[in-house]
């Protein structure tokens, strides 16, 4: 590459183009735990349950319960927002968003035909997203509908089914995008909160081939095995 083109400053963002392969780099990747609002009674005793690796909630190895670590469970979301936020890759359909993560290997939909979140859903380790543009650079982005059994991050932060998450995606310009993630969950903290606030991912080369990182049900086993059993 031309020295020149390398330093350039980057163009402007698109209009209403989220399209890329964007990563956050390390501060995606290794957070020991959120601060978050104060938790109610109910979140209180429910955080309490949980025996974390990392964090506030630590434990000795052996104790861990992280559905995660200990069992192959999915992360869930918005957990795959705030702990391992590896590369993601965003696509657009003529009615949706796709998001296709690097970590775990999953993806979500984000409906953009004009639908409404359900009032009643049945939980899903994902949730229901649907998005709209607030204006020509920033993607929002509402979620309901998800699964208890998830941790909110990797030193176990809980929330109930009556959480909602709300991200925004700000195109900056060309070359990066910030995303803010808000949490809202009445059952389980006093008032929202937010634990990514306008954090920065930069645009990768189109060619980029994302690895593999997926945690299994066996991996879990094994490292519970080699780590958690005393010797004998």
């Amino acid at each position: 590459m031309n020295p020149n083109q390398q330093n350039a400053a980057p163009g402007p963002a698109p209009r209403r183009d989220l399209t890329g392969i964007w990563d956050a780099g390390g501060p995606g990747i290794g957070p020991r735990g959120f601060p978050t609002s104060p938790l109610t009674s109910w979140g209180e005793q429910l955080g309490n349950t949980h025996k974390a690796g990392d964090g506030s909630r630590m434990v000795p190895t052996p104790e861990i319960n992280d559905p995660l670590s200990t069992l192959g469970d999915p992360a869930g979301f918005p957990r795959l927002l705030l702990f391992e936020l590896r590369p993601i890759q965003i696509v657009h359909t003529p009615n949706s968003v796709l998001m296709l993560y690097m970590f775990e290997k999953r993806w979500r939909i984000i409906w953009t035909d004009g639908r409404q979140l359900p009032k009643d859903p049945d939980p899903r380790w994902y949730g229901y997203s649907v998005g709209r543009w607030e204006d020509d650079t920033t993607f929002v982005v509402e979620s309901v509908g998800m699964d208890e059994r998830t941790w909110l991050d990797n030193s176990g932060n809980p929330h109930s089914d009556q959480m909602r998450v709300e991200e925004r995606y700000h195109r900056v310009n060309q070359n990066m995008l910030e995303l803010t993630v808000m949490v809202d969950d009445p059952k389980t903290y006093t008032k929202p909160w937010v634990p990514r606030n306008k954090l920065p991912l930069r645009l990768l080369p189109a060619g980029t081939d994302l690895m593999e990182m997926i945690p299994s049900a066996s991996e879990a086993a094994a490292y519970r095995k080699a780590m958690a059993e005393p010797i004998k």
